[in-house]
């Protein structure tokens, strides 16, 4: 009877937060990880049904740039099915009527991860890019799933690293920074920009829409991705 009343709270909360609508691509942190501006608030969003390499895993810069290119500073179309536990809204989001989504993988910049891998459209794609040797299965070695690479690598994966960075910043110097400091020459760590950045959304930091905030502190540094499903 427990089990039977948790589903059906979990599934209340997620129809809660099912929503569609348009918005502006602001930043793209990686291959599967976006964020938009909807009617001025920023929100981030975790493309649904797919996991794409991770910002320091092998061919993570390629999927990024192929969602680069394919929706920041567009508008969207942003179908939303539930909220993660990490605060991201997770959607399907579509450009002129196709899924970027569906997109990711049947270019082989990401693998398909519906719920318990059941979802035949997005297993059906995967294959294809497979078998056809798109993207990242045109490496010569065979490539490894974020969901196994992160199994290896717990330390930047992790949400708990982002929780200790902020703390060894200074919660109270953070907390205040969200409303106050916006740019880069107020930071003082490449780290403390990608914080600011990423958990207090301060898009200012990120002049040229590539997804890396402060670049005069981070040089070429790619986003260090927090979480994944």
């Amino acid at each position: 009877m427990r089990y039977l009343l948790v589903v059906l709270l979990l599934a209340v909360c997620g129809s809660a937060q099912a929503d569609e609508f348009y918005a502006k691509v602001i930043a793209v942190m990686d291959g599967d990880t976006v964020m938009v501006l909807r009617d001025g608030r920023k929100i981030k969003v975790r493309l649904l049904n797919i996991d794409a390499p991770e910002s320091d895993q092998e061919f993570g810069k390629e999927s990024r740039e192929a969602l680069v290119n394919r929706v920041l500073k567009k508008q969207v179309h942003v179908n939303s099915q539930a909220v993660d536990s990490y605060g991201r809204m997770l959607a399907e989001i579509s450009v002129d009527g196709q899924s970027v989504n569906e997109e990711q993988v049947n270019r082989g910049m990401a693998w398909e991860y519906s719920h318990f891998h059941r979802n035949k459209r997005y297993l059906s794609l995967n294959k294809q890019a497979q078998e056809s040797r798109r993207g990242l299965w045109a490496q010569a070695v065979q490539p490894i799933s974020p969901e196994q690479w992160r199994k290896t690598h717990p330390v930047k994966s992790q949400p708990a690293k982002a929780v200790s960075s902020v703390k060894a910043i200074s919660p109270v110097k953070v907390n205040a920074a969200c409303g106050k400091k916006h740019l880069c020459r107020q930071m003082v760590s490449c780290e403390e920009a990608k914080i600011y950045f990423l958990q207090c959304g301060v898009a200012t930091l990120d002049g040229n829409g590539d997804g890396v905030p402060c670049e005069s502190l981070c040089a070429a540094e790619s986003l260090i991705k927090p979480a994944s499903n």
